[in-house]
């Protein structure tokens, strides 16, 4: 009767990874010792798909074992890889148990269970390998020759179906493969386009393109072909450069290298704030094209819960970076905009020039949430090792106050995406005195 209690319980919380453990696991261990395990079949831990019966499982999948005598089982093997067994999901009758997540070695085609005596019992099951997925490269507009890392999983390399991967429609040299990271040589040739790996299991492409130049806001060339442009947009201007450091052409840069960013990250917009406002010096205000365009007219940030905020970067060793957080702020044209306050031409009222959305405040001023970036520490500075890397903050996270805490506002419609900032100041937490430059360059929205 106990036995069937607890078969019972089990079957009720499996889909929640839990089993309620009346008896000890000694119990069914004790009971079943010295038997041969028999497995009858295997199903889904959903209960509600109990009567489906499974050949086989992808990894991670979460499966039940159902049979006899199955109380004592101590390990479990899928091909050549060990299980995570708990023994509160073990009973005479069924044992709950994940699919290893990592990719086989050796493919048996076989679940092995394996006694506290050292009874072996195998059981045809199959382990299906999704095809590889392409997560992250760290620089996306690298350039040819550069090695490079891209993240991902299920990067299998098999002897008789080597890996294979291109950028931008070429292939590219591969110097070293692991399940969920590959080295590669950017190739010469690569164009616009998008990340593929093809294993022996199938393609996958990245949902983001190598020259990534789709919904760009900042590529800082005049006469680019995408992206805004550099007039000033904003009390605080940003020199924009190109020399032997660019990625891409120009390039803006946040710090001088000579003036300090104090270990609290005090407020210094002059020299630390990157700043564009839609809108321009007319009556009613206007939204000139490739000047001051509202950036929810710039790029798509429909569903911009599922999207993030990506541009390349580097940091000079030299002037590492080491106080106050990275803030990347969004507001509506009703918050702040360019030129007086008023009306826009479109009979929506601005607000004008002010910082007041940056901060609540006495005078109106407001907690707008935003992305805190402090990737230092207070033992170490952050620099990007004298090399460009791509940064990503999903837009679903910009949910902070300036000091860290929960924001007040948070973003909730399409029309708050009209106005950027990027600043460092503030975040919460103490550095260490510093005078960081931040090389930004191709500020643009990605899908997640």
């Amino acid at each position: 009767m106990k036995n069937i209690i607890k078969y019972t319980l089990l079957a009720a919380c499996c889909t929640a990874g839990l089993a309620a453990v009346s008896c000890s696991e000694e119990t069914y261990a004790e009971q079943d010792k010295g038997s041969t395990p028999v497995v009858k079949y295997v199903r889904p831990c959903d209960i509600n798909l109990s009567d489906s019966l499974l050949t086989s499982a992808s990894l991670g999948q979460q499966i039940v074992f159902v049979g006899d005598n199955l109380g004592d089982v101590q390990q479990i093997w899928f091909n050549d890889k060990k299980a995570n067994l708990s023994p509160n999901m073990v009973t005479s009758h069924t044992i709950i148990v994940n699919v290893p997540n990592s990719l086989p070695g050796e493919v048996t085609g076989k679940a092995r269970l394996i006694t506290s005596t050292g009874i072996e019992v195998d059981y045809p099951f199959d382990i299906t390998v999704p095809a590889p997925r392409v997560t992250k490269m760290d620089c996306e507009y690298a350039h040819a020759g550069d090695v490079v890392s891209i993240n991902g999983s299920y990067f299998a390399d098999d002897p008789n179906v080597p890996l294979t991967v291109s950028i931008g429609g070429v292939p590219a040299e591969i110097k070293s493969i692991e399940q969920d990271v590959l080295e590669v040589v950017v190739p010469e040739g690569a164009s616009e386009g998008p990340v593929v790996v093809t294993t022996i299991y199938g393609e996958g492409r990245s949902n983001f393109n190598y020259m990534e130049t789709r919904n760009m806001l900042f590529d800082f060339e005049r006469d680019g072909l995408t992206g805004l442009g550099l007039d000033a947009q904003c009390w605080h201007a940003r020199p924009v450069r190109e020399d032997e450091i660019s990625i891409s052409g120009n390039y803006m840069i946040i710090g001088n290298g000579e003036k300090t960013m104090s270990a609290a990250g005090d407020w210094d917009d002059t020299n630390f704030s990157f700043e564009y406002w839609a809108g321009a010096w007319t009556d009613p205000v206007t939204y000139p094209d490739r000047v001051g365009e509202r950036l929810f007219d710039v790029a798509d940030f429909t569903d911009y819960n599922n999207k993030t905020v990506k541009f390349e970067l580097y940091i000079p060793e030299a002037n590492a970076w080491q106080a106050g957080a990275l803030q990347v702020i969004f507001a509506p044209t009703s918050l702040v905009s360019l030129g007086n306050p008023g009306l826009d031409q479109y009979g929506n009222t601005v607000a004008g020039c002010n910082n007041n959305y940056v901060k609540a405040s006495a005078d109106g001023g407001v907690d707008l949430g935003r992305y805190l970036w402090t990737p230092w520490t207070a033992s170490e500075a952050y620099h990007t090792g004298g090399k460009w890397i791509t940064v990503s903050f999903p837009i679903k996270d910009f949910i902070y106050n300036c000091d860290g805490t929960g924001a007040a506002r948070m973003l909730s419609d399409v029309s708050d995406f009209a106005n950027m900032q990027i600043f460092i100041w503030s975040g919460g937490g103490t550095g260490v005195e510093c005078t960081p430059m931040l090389y930004i360059d191709n500020i643009r929205i990605a899908d997640l």
